[in-house]
């Protein structure tokens, strides 16, 4: 059980690993996402990844904003996260208590009943990542990319996406089903976790092959 208290980020951060039970099937996924950023950055100045699932409201945005912490705490200049889905509504606000409670912070810069855009950032830095409900194709997203997409109705949905340099499916289940129930905030932790754990992996994998 997940205690639904405030954590440090480094801390949860450095948690999500430590604790992190994955099969050896899902390790070499993470591997080969690690290995295809590494190639990419090789070869280019930088390199974008765009966290695509449905709704673009929980899993998608978690993994941005995770991405988005990975790459500063291991230093990576050149690693941009981004996310969309294939279709808009917004960017739920129990995922956004979900990730204050790792002391992220959210500031809105445009302020919408439907779909409000936050800054976010975290203690530390002085970046920040724009966070809101968008299609993957969205003009803020920048290209060209790799596609993650971490649902499974995303992955069957999108046979195609342009501008894709590569496409990998790393699904992860749906906090939804917590909603409004008690344990809303544990689920919504659990799954903010393996997203960080496995970011962490995919991130410290990179790192170790950088020259």
């Amino acid at each position: 059980m997940i205690k639904t208290t405030n954590f440090e980020t480094p801390f949860f951060f450095e948690d999500a690993k430590k604790n992190l039970i994955i099969s050896e099937e899902r390790k070499n996924l993470l591997y080969s996402i690690a290995d295809k950023i590494v190639k990419e950055l090789e070869e280019r100045d930088k390199i974008n990844l765009n966290f695509i699932c449905t709704h673009n409201s929980r899993r998608s945005q978690i993994a941005q904003v995770w991405s988005f912490f990975a790459a500063e705490y291991f230093k990576l200049e050149n690693i941009f996260a981004y996310s969309g889905g294939t279709e808009t509504t917004a960017f739920h606000r129990n995922t956004v208590k979900c990730l204050q409670k790792t002391n992220f912070e959210f500031n809105v810069k445009d302020f919408s009943h439907q779909n409000p855009k936050y800054l976010i950032s975290f203690k530390g830095t002085q970046k920040n990542i724009q966070g809101f409900s968008k299609t993957f194709d969205h003009e803020s997203n920048d290209y060209p990319y790799i596609a993650i997409t971490t649902c499974d109705h995303a992955d069957e949905n999108c046979p195609f996406i342009p501008d894709a340099i590569d496409r990998f499916h790393l699904p992860y289940t749906d906090p939804k089903i917590a909603d409004n129930t008690e344990q809303q905030n544990e689920k919504y932790l659990e799954t903010s976790k393996k997203i960080a754990g496995e970011l962490f992996l995919i991130f410290e994998e990179v790192k170790k092959l950088l020259p």
